[in-house]
């Protein structure tokens, strides 16, 4: 019996072994230690074959989620490459993003919002990084569309970084979007594509709502 017994395991764990060689490591070591627990079973009360057939649906389930895994993370790096290759291609483009930070030197920089209701009173606000506020009062504006342009000279800012915001009478904050160029493109391994645009400074491809074409 015990003869019988070792024929047949050894039988299961070379079919078992063939079955599921080449996987890698993991497959490997999952056998060296299957063929083990074969071997060294009771004679006289044999392990039940359906927990070796358990076991092995769990190893290839296993794989295959390791499977699905490597092969999303290079789908999402290859369409992370289209994305930076088109974005390239864009280069030297105006373009549109959304922002809250704009990165000002002697040039105009242009802009838009849009009110969600008429208000008696709007106004850019511009702070600097010493915390210096510097209103643009825009007045009494309808619901729709606001444009405005931003001329350091002819304000007096000095060339940097400023955060900007829109204060209305209704208490809406709506969202800026700022025309500039974009100036070139790079990966980061934490932010993906990393774009560098006049007026706005370092954004993300996310922020980009429009592209313009060139000038």
């Amino acid at each position: 019996m015990t003869t019988a017994t070792s024929s047949v395991a050894s039988s299961s764990a070379s079919s078992s072994s063939s079955s599921i060689a080449g996987n890698g490591e993991m497959t490997q070591l999952f056998t060296k230690l299957l063929i083990a627990q074969i071997q060294n079973q009771n004679p006289l009360e044999p392990t039940d074959p359906s927990q070796f057939v358990s076991q092995l649906t769990q190893l290839t389930q296993v794989e295959s989620m390791q499977q699905m895994v490597t092969q999303t993370s290079a789908s999402a790096a290859m369409l992370e490459s289209m994305q930076v290759m088109a974005l390239g291609a864009q280069v030297g483009s105006d373009v549109t993003a959304v922002t809250d930070r704009l990165v000002l030197s002697d040039s105009v920089v242009s802009g838009q919002f849009t009110l969600a209701a008429s208000s008696a009173s709007v106004a850019l606000v511009l702070e600097d990084s010493s915390g210096q506020q510097r209103r643009i009062e825009l007045g009494t504006r309808s619901a729709g569309d606001v444009n405005f342009d931003i001329d350091p000279q002819a304000l007096g800012l000095t060339a940097g970084s400023y955060s900007v915001r829109v204060e209305t009478a209704t208490s809406e904050s709506p969202e800026v979007e700022v025309q500039g160029t974009l100036q070139s493109v790079r990966i980061s391994a934490t932010e993906g594509a990393v774009l560098q645009v006049s007026g706005l400074g370092t954004i993300s491809a996310s922020a980009i709502t429009a592209f313009n074409g060139r000038s």
